[in-house]
């Protein structure tokens, strides 16, 4: 099952097309740490994440596991870990996934420079939640809840999200 992302901003779901926010660098076939770019390509949906203060856990196929106030994700290309889950106090530089704002209240992996990582391609490219304005994102999709709601209800592993240039 492949799930069309465009440039312009729409995922397309189910013959639905949703608004997205995508990464402020727009979207790159050639993915670096740091350029804010959504990386081109298929992404495999790995597992999905929620915030259990906020929420119960999302209807989906997808393995889901309850964030905990110590998660992060490493996103230091000089890390052993980079782009992986850690425990936070992290050495490395890293992000927290449990946030003061909305935003990673439900975070969906993406297969993204993960199977190995190969430091400087990218790392912590999610599926989540958008800012009210639908903001550009640091290389993630995002969407509105209802709609992240509605893709996850009906993905399992075998999900893709094809991301275009176009």
């Amino acid at each position: 099952m492949e799930i069309p992302v465009h440039a312009d901003g729409v995922l397309i779901w189910q013959g639905r097309r949703m608004r997205c926010a995508l990464g402020r660098g727009g979207v790159a076939a050639a993915k670096c740490e740091g350029d804010s770019a959504t990386p081109t390509g298929v992404l495999p949906l790995r597992r999905l994440l929620y915030r259990p203060d906020r929420m119960a856990p999302p209807e989906t196929r997808l393995p889901t596991a309850a964030l905990a106030k110590d998660d992060g994700w490493c996103d230091d290309p000089r890390d052993p870990l980079y782009n992986q889950a850690v425990k936070l106090p992290f050495g490395g530089r890293h992000e927290e996934l449990w946030r003061a704002d909305a935003l990673y209240d439900v975070i969906v992996v993406l297969g993204h420079n993960d199977d190995p990582p190969h430091p400087n391609l990218g790392s912590a490219i999610f599926m989540h939640i958008a800012a009210a304005d639908y903001g550009p994102t640091e290389g993630c999709v995002a969407l509105a809840l209802d709609d992240l709601f509605d893709v996850v209800a009906g993905c399992g592993t075998e999900a893709r999200l094809r991301v275009s240039p176009d």
